[in-house]
């Protein structure tokens, strides 16, 4: 680097270091942003242990090619969100149904249960893909109305 360049290097790196700082400071006096820190945090390492357990053969990807570790790194990504969206789909289609039946949906039982389920997945054994379109769309949202969710436990 030039001598043109340098105090704008050096201006750049202070100016991170001041950013980094306040950031630290904030995160140590305000408990709002470590739980929201946190929180985040959970749900990407939740996100990452999940793609992990879907990993067949391991978490090492034995090759050396970075194009193919890409591809297996995406392709694992996708399953996961695969997986995800379809126990996703499965609960929205639960709740909707004890709904109908007249019970009480309470939005933070629901915000309690997760899409990473694993016992209902089978990696290895008979897996079969079954391409043709469904006759019905699946239902990808809550149809809950207030009265429903919030109706009294013992009106059922």
């Amino acid at each position: 680097m030039g001598r043109t360049g340098a105090p704008f290097y050096r201006a750049f790196r202070e100016m991170g270091r001041v950013i980094r700082t306040i950031t630290l400071l904030r995160y140590l006096s305000e408990p709002s942003l470590r739980e929201q820190i946190t929180a985040v945090t959970n749900k990407a390492e939740a996100f990452h242990g999940f793609a992990d357990w879907l990993m067949i053969g391991g978490a090492l990807i034995g090759h050396n090619d970075p194009n193919h570790q890409e591809r297996v790194v995406k392709f694992n990504e996708l399953i996961a969100n695969c997986a995800i969206y379809s126990t996703a789909l499965d609960i929205t289609d639960i709740a909707n149904q004890l709904a109908a039946e007249g019970y009480p949906i309470d939005r933070d039982d629901l915000a309690t249960i997760t899409p990473y389920i694993q016992h209902t997945i089978r990696r290895i054994g008979d897996l079969i893909l079954n391409l043709t379109p469904p006759e019905q769309a699946p239902a990808t949202r809550l149809d809950l109305e207030p009265r429903v969710l919030f109706a009294p436990v013992g009106a059922r």
